[in-house]
């Protein structure tokens, strides 16, 4: 494994083609990981009608909350503690000068809105999603504020989720006015969609604290040379090569090694694009002019890798990453059939989350790039596998199904961040190609069964 990814290093940025929204930054998206910004990825004119003599009747989605702050200001201080010092000392680069001024103003924004909140980019991007439902399924909402039908809406409970719901019901009301008295007071339901943290989770925290295999997995594929050659790239655009030495020397062993400071460093680049609209004019941070392209996508990989084994697909013999998503899938087949079976009067049901929901729900219904798990002899790298965080849970990642009705017969169709996409292997369509299902067939296909149905 080790003498592969060397050599995965150099062509790396060969094989990153999802690119970021217009105006977010010129680097590949994979670069970003799951920090990269949302957007959709399918043409609103360009949907396919519903079979003939069919209605939309429902529409169901679960959302990633939209772009946000970090979590706290770690990273910025430990940079900053460097960047002192090495100022100090008269060990900055040309280039470095401005980093230090940079990071602040950065850190100071983020305080401004509160770290770990949706930030001004995350409030449109939910908003936005929900103009573009609407603009979608126009006749749904008419019907839904004709019948005084209730829409729903859940979330984590944590901050950025609610405040996710809160744009996104904004955007829908702003699309369709009517709507607004049908929107119920947003509930909170952490057993739903903060599983991870919640009692159905534990069995998954006791893997992420104490796997061994998971442990020696990660840190076979971080400590390798191209990641120390990365960190040191990053370090020598803002440090002069003495004090970058130092760094790795240990000298500063209070602050983190090399890598620890690097990975400060690609934390504050990987976070800009989200904080874009707070930016001086709006003109973004530019916080890729102190990494490489190809140290960023370096980097991106590794935080891939990360969330690979820890909440994705993870390792072929185990499904401990996704197991406790089904819940969420659970919850998903229950609305649509409480619809069908005319036990729920709901027009729509509205869920908020976080990548922790939403990369282990892809995972257990195959999406696309979620369904290749790996083994101990064939680890997780971007040659040989399709999973990227930037396509699989973006901040604002979205997954929506759509149920059509004629008379007795039910059909689904699934939106995975906007594009029209196929049920798993095993789901029949109703035609050939067709992205609508026989919601009986998905049940069917997901051994959703006897007591299962309707329940």
């Amino acid at each position: 494994m080790n003498r592969a990814m060397p050599a995965l290093a150099l062509g790396l940025c060969s094989l990153l083609c999802t690119t970021l929204p217009a105006h977010a930054t010129d680097r590949p998206a994979d670069s970003y990981g799951t920090k990269a910004p949302y957007a959709p990825q399918q043409d609103l004119r360009s949907y396919r009608s519903a079979p003939r003599g069919f209605v939309p009747v429902f529409t169901e989605n679960v959302s990633r909350h939209g772009s946000r702050t970090a979590t706290d200001s770690e990273d910025g201080d430990l940079v900053l503690a460097l960047w002192d010092k090495a100022a100090s000392e008269g060990q900055l680069t040309a280039t470095g000068k401005k980093f230090g001024p940079d990071v602040r103003a950065l850190l100071a924004a983020m305080s401004k809105v509160g770290y770990g909140n949706l930030s001004g980019r995350g409030q449109r991007e939910l908003h936005d999603t929900a103009v573009r439902m609407e603009k979608r399924l126009p006749d749904l909402f008419a019907g839904i504020a004709k019948d005084g039908r209730p829409i729903d809406v859940v979330s984590s409970g944590q901050t950025r989720a609610v405040d996710s719901g809160t744009a996104f019901t904004t955007g829908l009301t702003d699309a369709a006015p009517a709507l607004k008295p049908l929107i119920g007071a947003a509930r909170v339901d952490k057993d739903l969609l903060y599983f991870h943290k919640a009692d159905g989770g534990a069995a998954y925290r006791d893997y992420i604290d104490n796997d061994q295999r998971l442990a020696d997995t990660l840190k076979s594929i971080t400590d390798q040379p191209a990641t120390h050659r990365a960190a040191r790239n990053f370090l020598a655009k803002i440090f002069k090569p003495g004090f970058v030495q130092r760094v790795a020397d240990g000298e500063f062993a209070s602050l983190g090694s090399d890598v620890d400071a690097a990975t400060a460093v690609y934390n504050m680049y990987g976070i800009a694009p989200a904080m874009s609209d707070e930016s001086p004019g709006g003109r973004g941070w530019h916080m890729d002019r102190y990494i490489g392209a190809r140290d960023a996508a370096w980097f991106g990989y590794l935080s891939d890798t990360e969330d690979f084994y820890e909440k994705g697909p993870g390792f072929a013999d185990s499904d401990i990453t996704y197991n406790m998503a089904q819940v969420l899938l659970d919850d998903f087949f229950k609305k649509a059939e409480a619809n069908r079976d005319g036990t729920s009067s709901l027009g729509a049901e509205l869920r908020f989350t976080h990548a922790e929901e939403i990369i282990p729900l892809a995972a257990l219904m195959q999406l696309p790039g979620s369904t290749q798990a790996v083994t101990a002899s064939r680890p997780y790298t971007y040659a040989s596998n399709p999973w990227r965080g930037a396509s699989v849970a973006p901040l604002g990642a979205n997954i929506q199904w759509d149920v059509f009705r004629k008379g007795g017969t039910y059909l689904v169709r699934m939106l995975y961040n906007e594009k029209e996409t196929a049920f798993k292997q095993g789901c029949v369509p109703v035609s050939k190609g067709s992205k609508f299902y026989d919601l009986a067939e998905l049940e069917r296909c997901f051994g959703r069964t006897g007591a299962d149905a309707g329940r």
